[in-house]
């Protein structure tokens, strides 16, 4: 009799919650037509897995950085240089090749800027440089960038770098890119 009555009050209680098929849910749908939706959880189990992006490098540079006992030789690898509407965004890798390479404050624009902040997008199209934008102005905007403080990297330790920029006429499909203690990437592609 015990049993009896407690499946009798799990069944009010889940037909009260909407569980049951053919109940109405707390939101006034039907049950049995979202039951056969499938849930998030099922989805994801059935939906294709999406393929693993490999990261396409469309320049690279190798480059001697710091000076004195924290000089080092470092290879930069530019993985993607995209437009998105107004701004194009400029990612990059930055690998130790040999020695210790010091990035702590060399791409800022002031001595104790710990950002990337000093790269700049040339448009040899109209003579033109891109600065890295700000989210806002005054003394107090910061760059839409990577930070750099703290980076002492060892060889073979790299670090994962991006910078956002307006983005040149549509026209220019190519642009230099100038990196302070690394040089100038000529022709990157903007895709």
């Amino acid at each position: 009799m015990r049993r009896t009555i407690a499946l009798a009050v799990a069944a009010v209680g889940l037909a009260g919650c909407g569980v049951l098929p053919g109940q109405q849910g707390s939101g006034g749908e039907s049950r049995s037509a979202a039951a056969a939706a499938p849930t998030p959880v099922e989805q994801q189990a059935t939906a294709p897995a999406a393929p693993a992006q490999a990261t396409q490098v469309i320049a690279t540079r190798e480059a001697s950085t710091g000076a004195g006992d924290m000089y080092g030789k470092a290879r930069v690898d530019i993985t993607s240089l995209k437009r998105q509407g107004r701004t194009v965004t400029l990612n990059w890798m930055i690998t130790a090749t040999d020695g210790k390479v010091n990035m702590h404050n060399g791409m800022g624009t002031g001595t104790l800027d710990y950002t990337v902040s000093g790269v700049s997008l040339i448009d040899p199209v109209n003579a033109k440089r891109y600065r890295v934008a700000r989210n806002g102005t005054g003394e107090d905007a910061k760059c839409v960038c990577s930070g750099t403080q703290g980076q002492f990297m060892e060889p073979e330790q790299a670090s994962s770098l991006y910078a956002v920029f307006a983005a040149p006429p549509p026209d220019v499909t190519k642009v230099n890119i100038e990196m302070p203690m690394i040089g100038v990437f000529t022709d990157v592609p903007i895709s």
